[in-house]
């Protein structure tokens, strides 16, 4: 969730006590996490319990996070990289040891979802946060008909209304699960019919790749279908535009994520950040993070008993997804018809 309303208020805040002078008791907490992800009452309870102000970042894709972390000098303390990526920090040397004995509440965690997260299945760097998936989003109002497959995308009728994440893994998996591929294929044969899928059928019906402005330009109409996640979409239209929204994962499966939270080496505020981290699995927290979202409960399982609203999706609908792994040297199979042309002339 971006923190701007929160930033103002800090302002405000640091404004009055100014002439009380510095407060040097109080700690900070940095934190570099997706846009739209955690509740602005949430951080609002921690900084009061804790007695802490959080600085709070925000960014759109893995690479954006991994891209500004290899830059050097961020000064985070606590990030929330996906899996696929959580495994490179591993590897990379990036990412603190998780003190367990400082978490009260890993008790609360799905076993199924550890179980998948494979890439550090006893949490000695990562502990899950939100186990889901990206969909799509139509505009029922402008595109009363459409069958919940990825095909929609080819569809020459909603040329110029459409748009898909500006996400490489998520794109390419997308179209791989539509070919009937696994996500994480490796075969150049495979991913050539990938690229050619997007690049010929489904790019020249796209407005452009977006992962950042989707929810807005959903909101103001601009864009009837948007290939994106839920919590974006529904945290940007009004109440009266959710009953034309349809939000769903398609049946063709697709690539789902376990987004971790993750100490960074060398972080300041390793005891914070653990505190942090105990704090999201408390189940009451838990809840009021998934049902300000409109999200099912998937890694806290007491947190489903507390929920109050229904998801706009339901975790039944991620067992036709498929974690994206670490592929390592792999990956340049992708990036090569990625950066070389689709994206060309985005």
């Amino acid at each position: 969730m971006k923190r701007s309303g929160m930033l103002l208020v800090g302002i405000i805040v640091c404004v009055a006590v100014a002439g009380a002078g510095p407060r040097k008791d109080v700690a900070k907490l940095y934190v570099y996490n997706w846009t739209y992800y955690t509740p602005d009452s949430i951080i609002e309870k921690f900084e009061k319990e804790y007695n802490v102000d959080v600085v709070y970042d925000t960014f759109a894709s893995n690479e954006e996070l991994y891209a500004k972390l290899l830059a050097g000098g961020s000064g985070y303390d606590l990030v929330f990289p996906s899996g696929d990526y959580v495994s490179i920090m591993i590897k990379q040397g990036m990412l603190e040891k998780i003190d367990r004995s400082k978490l009260t509440n890993l008790r609360n965690i799905d076993p199924l979802v550890i179980e998948k997260a494979s890439y550090d299945p006893r949490m000695e760097y990562a502990v899950p946060y939100y186990f889901g998936a990206s969909g799509i989003a139509v505009n029922t109002a402008r595109v009363p008909t459409f069958e919940k497959s990825w095909s929609i995308f080819s569809r020459t009728d909603l040329k110029g209304h459409m748009t898909m994440l500006d996400d490489m893994r998520e794109v390419m998996g997308d179209a791989l699960c539509y070919l009937g591929y696994p996500v994480n294929s490796v075969d150049p044969a495979q991913i050539k019919q990938a690229h050619d899928l997007i690049k010929n059928e489904w790019k020249p019906n796209l407005l452009r790749f977006d992962a950042e402005a989707f929810g807005k330009g959903f909101a103001d109409g601009d864009f009837w279908v948007v290939q994106g996640y839920a919590e974006v979409v529904y945290a940007e239209i009004s109440e009266t535009q959710k009953a034309n929204t349809a939000f769903f994962i398609p049946r063709e499966g697709g690539p789902s994520y376990i987004d971790s939270m993750c100490i960074l080496k060398g972080a300041k505020n390793i005891d914070l950040a653990h505190k942090f981290i105990d704090f999201i699995h408390r189940p009451e927290i838990y809840a009021e993070f998934t049902d300000y979202f409109g999200f099912p409960s998937t890694v806290n399982v007491p947190a489903r008993r507390l929920q109050k609203i229904t998801p706009y999706y339901t975790a039944e609908e991620l067992i036709r997804t498929t974690l994206k792994d670490d592929l390592g040297g792999d990956l340049a199979l992708y990036q090569d018809v990625w950066f070389n042309s689709i994206r060309i002339g985005n």
